[in-house]
């Protein structure tokens, strides 16, 4: 049988080095899992106990709102103003998604068509590379760089682009390079927008996942951002619910409207409960992001520094709960595949090869934080043992 889209899609080369740690895990061998991104702290207290206690009442058994409760919407505005001190609307600038990949996901469905095109940064998280194209609409890739670099390149592609853009995806913190960018630049990518007439997609994953007393900005604390730009949010790693599924879309009314109602034809919503909880988590515990990014700040230590301290050497991010490394020269003829195969056949540490985040990422691999410290160093004590360096 033949499929449409499917066929497009590259080989989900994660899925290699996950296979060759499930093998070596069923023959007995402890892998320490650095690979996928898969938060590994449990959710807040609040929001089991009141999952819980909303699932035990029938009366949110039925469908429920596909653009997300009000009191969920409300909590979202709130969370918002005490973060990024940005004013939101509920009912119009404010929609909830089941997941950022579910709402970029259908978002592209409503903004691009075949024989439009779209700027991604590259390297990039695959969704954002790959989404696009499900409404056959064409990447343009973005070469990612620090600050008025990157600005730059954006400006040449749209100049090189026929026809012209609609659409630009860009996420900071981030992933897979921890690149962080300041107020300043999003000024810039929102003057870019401007004068181009075009919409900014921002997914603003890691927003409170940051170190050594960086604030990751929001596009939508630019005076004029809402013009141009919409905002997705996640409660995945700022509240480590990864497992629920909640985030929002947040910004442009025109593009909120419109996501609105395509998910009015695609779903009901998610799980009432889960949406109860989310936004008493959110209204009740705002700083709890602060202690996610502890967490995380201890674990990036310990690796860094230990990989550092072994001759493998890296710079420690400032943000994300990843470390976008280089891969060291000794082995750099191997390319990310196969040195990240011999990670966790013989060093029994699993990582995710950098060309699975697009070819500029070649020459690198990924490390997620998701071991505690005690396991990390254990990582890095058989990787010690594995590498000469």
């Amino acid at each position: 049988m033949k499929f449409r889209r499917i066929p497009d899609l590259p080989p989900y080369v994660f899925t290699i080095i996950n296979g060759l740690k499930i093998k070596q895990r069923q023959a007995g061998i402890d892998v320490v899992d650095l690979g996928f991104g898969n938060p590994d702290l449990p959710s807040p207290d609040v929001a089991v106990e009141e999952l819980s206690e909303a699932a035990r009442d029938p009366n949110n058994h039925r469908y429920s709102l596909s653009k997300g409760i009000p009191a969920l919407r409300e909590a979202a505005a709130s969370f918002y103003k005490h973060r990024f001190n940005v004013e939101l609307d509920p009912e119009t600038e404010i929609i909830n998604t089941i997941g950022s990949k579910e709402g970029l996901t259908h978002l592209m469905w409503v903004l691009l068509a075949p024989g439009d095109t779209c700027l991604v940064p590259t390297p990039s998280y695959p969704i954002h590379v790959h989404n696009p194209c499900f409404p056959g609409a064409r990447i343009c890739g973005v070469p990612l760089a620090e600050g008025d670099e990157y600005i730059e390149n954006l400006h040449k592609a749209w100049h090189d682009t026929e026809p012209k853009p609609r659409v630009v995806i860009i996420s900071f913190p981030h992933n897979p390079t921890t690149i962080c960018v300041d107020l300043d630049f999003m000024q810039k990518v929102v003057d870019f927008a401007q004068a181009h007439d075009i919409i900014i997609v921002h997914d603003n994953a890691y927003a409170d996942i940051a170190f050594d007393g960086y604030s990751p900005p929001s596009i939508l604390q630019i005076e004029g951002a809402k013009e141009h730009a919409v905002e997705f949010y996640t409660l995945t790693k700022s509240f480590s619910m990864a497992g629920w599924r909640v985030a929002f879309m947040l910004g442009n009314t025109e593009v909120v409207g419109a996501l609105t109602k395509m998910k009015s034809y695609l779903d009901y919503g998610s799980f009432q409960p889960i949406q109860m909880a989310a936004a008493k988590t959110m209204a009740s515990q705002p700083d709890y992001p602060s202690e996610a990014s502890a967490i995380y700040e201890g674990r990036r230590n310990a690796l860094c520094d230990g990989l550092n301290s072994i001759g493998w050497q890296v710079t420690p991010p400032q943000a994300t709960m990843f470390v976008w490394a280089e891969i060291p020269e000794p082995y750099a003829h191997l390319g990310s595949v196969e040195f990240a195969t011999q990670l966790v056949t013989e060093g029994c540490v699993a990582t995710s090869p950098g060309v699975g985040f697009g070819e500029s990422g070649e020459g690198h691999v990924r490390f997620a934080l998701i071991e505690d410290e005690e396991r990390i160093h254990q990582g890095v004590d058989n990787l010690r043992q594995m590498l000469d360096l």
